[in-house]
Order: structure tokens, then C-alpha cells, then sequence
């Protein structure tokens, strides 16, 4: 009866060995992870806890509000994120997150005294940025809605979309390139939920068509391999790594 103990410890020696292996080569064989540190671009949206890789930051996408019904079904826009506009050393995109293009006229009117608030303070405002999740077939009706609030906007004030994968995929070249003539930048989100989309490889082979330029949205934290040959299309401006509390996961 005395071995038995030593045996029980052996064998639970033995199986927590095996387990660190097993999780060691699962780490190795899921890839690299998105390290923010890695980058110096980033979508801060409201609720984000203060990053020390804000400071180093080139461009910050600066979630300003939400746009889309109130409770009896009126447009409307809920202030979200930074409050009050201050002093800033990287470049900002005000970022709004929409759910309907149904705008009245004091929705842009907003967002264009939330311009002139930010670029009265130290350092440069690049533009708006919308992020609504248009569906592949309405592309062309989005496209319509960009064109009319491109000439509602300053003409200093430049105007950026996030774009789903799904595009990348189903949407016909000329529906993807209506966009250009309204669009500055185009931001793909890589991602669903916390995680990259399975696959990725073969939407990235699609972008290449893309007369626009283009950068590509990371999640914290997700799984990410570089395409090589991403850095030589002329379209491609880089990153944009989208920032999450510890453990939190991606609600837009």
C-alpha cells in the first residue's frame, strides 16, 4: 500500500509533462499572434483601457459615435469614445460606427463641428472614417451614399471605410471600384469575433484587383502570417490593429 502513493505522483508528473508538450506544440502550430507593439496604427474604440502603445502611435482610428435609430425609430448620433477633443501627436481618423444611411441633415452638420473641434487642437485630423457593414450585393447603394456625403464633408477632410472580407470575395470589381472616386482609404476587417477569418490567403489573392488604397484590419491578440507578397502591391498602405481590453472580446 506504501508504493502507491509515489506511483499516483509519477504518473500525475508524467501527465502534466505530456500536457505541457501537447499545449507547447498547439502554440507553435496556431502561428504568430497580432502583438500591438508590433504596429503603430490602431482602432481605439470607446471602453478601451489607456495602451502604452498609444503613445508611439503614427495613426489612430478614434471611435467618435454611433449612428442609427433610437427607440422610436429616429436617426440619430450617440457621442462615443473621447469626450473632449485635446492635443494629440498622432494622426487621427474620427471614426463612426452606423447602422442606417437613412442620414438627417444634422448628422453630418455633427460631424462636421466634431472636425472642426479635433483640428482646432495641437496636431493633424486626417478625416472620417465610416464603419458600417454594407452587404456584397448593396455595395452600389453604399457607393451612392459615400458620393453624397463626400461633397457634404470639408474638402480638406478626408473619407475612410471599413470593408468586410465578404467583398474581397463575392463583390465585382466595378462595384468594389465605385468606391474610388468618394473613398480615400479602404480598411478591411480581417476578422471575425476575436479571431482572423479561416482561409484568409484566399480573399487577400482577390485584393489585388483593387484600384483603392487599402489597409488591412488585425485583431489583438488573433492569429497573423504576413502574406509576402502584400508589401509590393502599390495599393497597400498597411495595418490598422484593432485594440481590446485583456481578455475582452470584439463588439462593434
Amino acid at each position: 500500500m506504501g508504493a502507491r502513493p509515489a506511483i499516483l505522483l509519477v504518473t500525475k508528473a508524467v501527465f502534466l509533462l505530456a500536457l505541457g508538450a501537447l499545449l507547447a506544440a498547439s502554440a507553435a502550430a496556431a502561428g504568430p499572434r497580432v502583438q500591438a507593439a508590433d504596429y503603430d496604427a490602431f482602432w481605439l474604440w470607446a471602453g478601451v483601457r489607456g495602451r502604452a502603445e498609444l503613445a508611439a502611435a503614427k495613426t489612430i482610428y478614434l471611435h467618435s459615435g454611433e449612428i442609427g435609430p433610437d427607440h422610436n425609430g429616429f436617426v440619430r448620433m450617440k457621442a462615443q469614445g473621447v469626450t473632449e477633443p485635446g492635443p494629440h501627436k498622432a494622426t487621427l481618423w474620427l471614426v463612426y460606427r452606423v447602422r442606417s444611411l437613412d442620414w438627417p441633415p444634422q448628422i453630418v452638420a455633427q460631424i462636421r463641428r466634431r472636425l472642426e473641434a479635433w483640428r482646432a487642437q495641437p496636431g493633424p485630423v486626417a478625416g472620417v472614417q465610416i464603419d458600417f457593414d454594407a452587404v456584397t450585393r448593396g455595395l452600389q447603394n453604399y457607393a451612392a451614399f459615400l458620393r453624397a456625403l463626400r461633397r457634404e464633408l470639408p474638402e480638406s477632410c478626408a473619407l475612410g471605410v471599413t470593408g468586410l472580407m465578404d467583398w474581397a470575395s463575392q463583390a465585382a470589381p466595378e462595384d468594389l471600384n465605385a468606391l474610388a472616386g468618394s473613398v480615400d482609404e479602404l480598411v478591411f476587417q480581417t476578422y471575425r469575433g476575436a479571431q482572423t477569418v479561416e482561409n484568409i490567403d484566399a480573399y487577400l489573392a482577390r485584393l489585388g484587383r483593387l484600384r483603392i488604397p487599402y489597409r488591412l484590419g488585425l485583431a489583438e491578440g488573433a492569429e497573423w502570417s504576413p502574406p509576402r507578397a502584400l508589401a509590393q502591391r502599390p495599393n497597400f498602405l498597411g495595418y490598422v490593429v484593432f485594440l481590446r481590453n485583456r481578455g475582452a472580446s470584439i463588439a462593434r
